[in-house]
């Protein structure tokens, strides 16, 4: 009966976690097992692996066969390593306490190279926290910036608002005190009445009719009509209608009468 150690599903979709066993290869994925030696969780970063690693060597030594996934996992931790130094003191390559130095040796070198990891991660994750409060802290003043030119503005129109509302209320109480000043308006409203320039545009209103140049039209018009040649005919008929040959006609008349008289 073949032997494997294997990983077994748990946890919810899309955030499983794994166990590491040695179960029967015929036996499901989640079904019975043999034996559980550890945990494997690749939700984490780096990845959290708890193993027993006495259990997983002794259940390699004994012919078991990891899957792929649980083979890289045993060599991450060492166990890999382990078996063969081990197989290495078998054949008589060295003895066990080269080989528990050579372990030694590359169990400081991973743990050194997990740990840097591990560092370099916190120190990122570090600056990542510090970049992020700094742009939080930005946010913020530039919020409580805005709160406070809010605030600024409401209290603003608190003020106006009040203001208004005071106007509104002043001029009743007022208007109600002050009935005497409305009787002297009333009084002095002759003395508004007067408009000084709606007299003085009376005034000046002939001024303003007065046309020079009608004026001079009007004054001109006799020196137009007087027309010298009509007083000429007028004083010249007297001397065109004296006729010198009628005049000596009619004193003419007497004497041939006489004459005829006398002839007779």
């Amino acid at each position: 009966m073949p032997v494997k150690i294997r990983l077994a599903r748990h946890g919810r979709k899309k955030f499983a976690y794994y166990h590491i066993v040695v179960a029967d290869s015929r036996a499901p994925r989640d079904g019975n097992y043999i034996e559980r030696i550890g945990m494997y969780n690749p939700n984490t970063n780096p990845a959290t692996i708890e193993l027993d690693f006495d259990k997983a060597l002794d259940w390699l030594t004994k012919g078991a066969q990891p899957t792929d996934t649980t083979r890289a996992i045993l060599s991450y931790r060492g166990v890999m390593m382990k078996k063969h130094l081990l197989e290495g003191v078998k054949k008589g390559a060295f003895d066990e306490t080269e080989a528990e130095r050579r372990f030694i040796a590359w169990k400081q070198e991973k743990d050194a190279k997990i740990q840097a990891k591990v560092d370099k991660l916190n120190n990122d994750a570090s600056t990542d926290a510090e970049k992020r409060l700094a742009a939080e802290a930005k946010v913020n003043e530039a919020r409580a910036t805005e709160l406070a030119k809010r605030k600024s503005d409401l209290a603003a129109e608190v003020q106006a608002a009040k203001a208004a509302e005071e106007a509104k209320n002043a001029p009743v109480e007022e208007v109600k005190e002050e009935a005497p000043v409305a009787a002297v308006v009333k009084e002095e409203a002759p003395a508004v009445e007067e408009t000084p320039a709606a007299e003085e545009v009376k005034e000046e209103a002939p001024v303003v009719e007065k046309t020079p140049a009608a004026e001079e039209v009007k004054e001109e018009t006799p020196v137009v009509e007087e027309t010298p040649a009509a007083e000429e005919v007028k004083e010249e008929t007297p001397v065109v209608e004296e006729t010198p040959a009628a005049e000596e006609a009619k004193e003419e008349a007497p004497v041939v009468e006489e004459e005829k008289k006398k002839e007779e």
